[in-house]
């Protein structure tokens, strides 16, 4: 019986080029995620009391800003929980030291305003940015998810190293910070990857053995990760199995 395409791929190669067309159609989805309603699915309609759940801070990815994750966050919000713009840049270019000050200031002034630990959701670069912050700060962080993070392997087995590399003045091997992100962070860590991702390389999205505690694999392509309604939902589900209420 022939595999399926996806199963075929080399997946800790760059996705081929056909992957990377199949991802445009979704930037809509990203665009016109600040005017977008929030539906949320049955099973998570009734909100538990204010408090019970974790703030959340969402990162976003590169050549994107706060706007790109507005229907996650007023999802989130609606489903009892507090989220957060990361407020890092008006334009996410890359790692720099600037933009990591600001993310860790943020963090910090979640934590003390709400105190409670904050659950960690980096989309794409965000998810770099999500994972050191774990590493450095671990009495802040709840829980770290990553969606198609490239934290693992190859840091040019993608399709975004050459737009990384012309938006930085370093190379995308070489950040400015001297963090690890392979390094799974001292709490609970999740890989969110997938197989049809025409940006990332699967493998490095996933990690290998011993840099996150769970992989989950899912069918959205790069771009549905922070804005499709079927992946927001996803993200609520693993939320809730992981950090339950009253758990």
């Amino acid at each position: 019986m022939p595999q399926p395409k996806d199963a075929m791929r080399e997946d800790h190669l760059a996705p081929p080029f056909g992957y990377w067309l199949r991802e445009l159609p979704n930037l809509p989805k990203i665009w016109s995620s600040p005017v977008r309603r929030v539906r949320l699915p049955e099973h998570v309609r009734a909100a538990p009391p204010e408090g019970t759940r974790p703030p959340v801070l969402v990162i976003p990815g590169i050549m994107s800003n706060d706007g790109a994750t507005s229907l996650m966050r007023r999802t989130l919000d609606a489903a009892g929980y507090d989220a957060y713009p990361a407020r890092i840049s008006a334009m996410m270019t890359g790692i720099t030291q600037a933009f990591f000050d600001r993310a860790e200031a943020r963090l910090d002034q979640i934590w003390r305003e709400t105190g409670q630990k904050v659950a960690l959701i980096g989309i794409s670069l965000g998810g770099l940015y999500a994972r050191v912050l774990a590493q450095r700060h671990p009495h802040k962080v709840a829980l770290v998810m990553t969606l198609g993070t490239p934290f693992s392997g190859d840091r040019r087995a993608n399709n975004a190293w050459r737009l990384y590399e012309a938006l930085n003045d370093h190379k995308v091997d070489n950040p400015p910070i001297s963090d690890d992100p392979r390094q799974k962070p001292p709490v609970r860590t999740i890989a969110i990857w997938s197989p049809r991702d025409g940006i990332i390389a699967p493998a490095c999205s996933r990690g290998a053995e011993g840099e996150c505690d769970r992989a989950i694999e899912v069918p959205e392509r790069h771009f549905e990760f922070s804005a499709s309604r079927a992946s927001i939902e996803r993200i609520l589900d693993v939320l809730a199995e992981e950090m339950p209420v009253g758990g």
